[in-house]
């Protein structure tokens, strides 16, 4: 059980309640706390002038609302702005979404009563989860569009996907008893002000980041074997001369990864012994770029993935509303808590990051299917008649395409601000769009590394290798084995490069 409030949210407890289906629940102290904040709110808005309560929204905050008017203004600004379209958001993506909100409610700087924790708790612990379109949000009040849909469920309204089937959310409160939530004060703006999905999407990203990093060591390592390269690439000795944390991680889990295999060499035990041919030694000096410099280019990487994390961990821990409420200093203070680049410019770094990873995975399969490269396999790593049989040749299109497409994202959302909203919101943040524009880059980089992976293990079959290779490769070997058996004909891989995708979304893989 994850307690909301009791402690500052992380990286590994949000993978639990994603994931391992943890459940939420709220501390008395965090409701005590929202009760004193809306307490204070209600009776300080009664006397002075309060942004979005009192007074109109946006550019239109110069106009005062009548008491009998505010909370229909509450109703009237989720209902407008649950407007977005595109396809619906990932349940992952929404349940991270609901969690990283009510981690920012439960803060008590918002002025929202308790009871928008109790919906929101109900609707996470029963894997309830709303329906917001993709396409709305430019972060600049936050993720105004998506959040009015999450909001728009929260008060029993719009609809929701619940044992995968979309259906309307009333049906669903009434059949778990969830009680819609009844706006007290300024739970409309609370609940739509923020960057919670941005934030939601990036965590994610970041747990499938660190999932490929795993992957791009463990193949680079598995290459590296089955050419029985030399290991003072990725020794410590080389890597600790250049003083970057992150090529000093990459290279330990090398050698981690590469610990017992028999097929990796120490250049000391295997001297040159000067056979030439005319001007020119027989034996590799060493090895291309993309099996060589693997700390090199994955130690930024996982530098990024790290930052990353840093940097969304305390964005889901800070409040992002406006205005903030501080009961204990009795004042209320209006500004900007809700733009959203930190979460942009981090999405577009580790999108950069990845598309980077992604090509590195293509320049290896590349150097697989190429005979001319390797010397040691036939070309597309085909175990059948050559001429007649086409081996990997057909999947090699698809990572270059894919890759490709990768590319053409390397755009920065994160400088891609069009003023809106009568230019009160007169520069944005995009947040929501790199975010999203991430998860793709990521989702494409899965499918090229399962292609690789597929190429590695028929290299692996034609070299009749796997009892040298180190534990772990072996062991993820027999997992692909199992699923695609070892080929010589040619038939269609889609259905398997698909379970191989999943196999490397979810095989809990642990070398850095």
């Amino acid at each position: 059980m994850t307690n909301i409030g009791a402690s500052e949210l992380s990286l590994a407890g949000v993978y639990d309640i994603l994931f391992n289906s943890k459940k939420l629940r709220i501390t008395d102290h965090t409701v005590a706390e929202m009760q004193a904040s809306f307490d204070f709110l209600k009776k300080t808005s009664e006397e002075k002038v309060v942004y979005g309560i009192n007074t109109g929204l946006g550019p239109m905050a110069q106009f005062k609302i009548e008491p009998s008017e505010q909370l229909q203004l509450q109703y009237n600004l989720i209902r407008s702005h649950a407007s977005g379209s595109g396809d619906p958001l990932s349940e992952l993506h929404v349940k991270a979404a609901m969690v990283c909100r009510l981690n920012t409610l439960s803060q008590a700087h918002s002025g929202v009563h308790p009871d928008v924790s109790n919906v929101l708790i109900s609707m996470v612990n029963n894997d309830v989860t709303p329906l917001i379109p993709a396409h709305g949000g430019v972060g600049a009040s936050g993720d105004l569009v998506q959040l009015a849909h999450l909001a728009l469920v929260v008060i029993g309204e719009g609809e929701v996907f619940y044992k995968n089937k979309r259906r309307p959310t009333k049906e669903v409160f009434e059949e778990l008893n969830i009680e819609p939530l009844k706006v007290r004060l300024r739970e409309g703006l609370g609940m739509i002000n923020g960057t919670s999905v941005m934030s939601g999407i990036g965590l994610v990203n970041i747990i499938d980041s660190y999932r490929l990093l795993n992957w791009s060591v463990l193949t680079a390592s598995m290459i590296n074997e089955i050419v029985a390269s030399f290991s003072d690439h990725f020794s410590e000795e080389l890597n600790e001369v250049k003083h970057h944390k992150g090529q000093h991680q990459v290279a330990a889990a090398m050698r981690k990864a590469m610990n017992d295999s028999k097929l990796i060499r120490n250049r000391c035990d295997f001297p040159f012994d000067g056979t030439l041919k005319g001007n020119e030694y027989q034996q590799k000096i060493q090895e291309y770029y993309s099996l060589r410099c693997i700390p090199q280019i994955l130690g930024p990487i996982h530098d990024t993935i790290i930052n990353a994390e840093e940097v969304l961990v305390s964005e889901v821990n800070s409040v992002s509303d406006n205005p903030v409420i501080d009961h204990k200093r009795k004042k209320v203070f209006h500004g900007g808590n809700f733009h959203g680049d930190y979460v942009s410019l981090e999405m577009d770094k580790l999108r950069l990051a990845i598309i980077k990873l992604s090509m590195l995975s293509e320049r290896q399969t590349n150097y697989l299917m190429n005979d001319k490269l390797n010397g040691i396999l036939p070309p597309f790593v085909n175990l059948g008649k050559k001429g007649f049989n086409l081996g990997m040749q057909g999947v090699q299109f698809t990572a270059t395409s894919t890759v490709a497409e990768n590319q053409s994202l390397s755009t920065s959302l994160y400088v891609h601000s069009i003023p809106n909203n009568n230019d009160n919101q007169d520069i944005v943040s995009m947040g929501a769009n790199a975010a999203l524009a991430t998860d793709k880059v990521i989702d494409n980089t899965f499918e090229v590394m399962a292609i690789e992976l597929l190429t590695l293990i028929q290299a692996i079959e034609y070299l009749k290798v796997q009892d040298k290779l180190s534990s772990i490769s072996r062991e993820v070997y027999d997992d692909i084995r199992a699923i695609v058996p070892a080929f010589t004909e040619d038939t269609s891989k889609y259905k398997e490069l698909s379970d191989i995708k999943e196999y490397l979304k979810t095989k809990n893989l642990k070398l850095i």
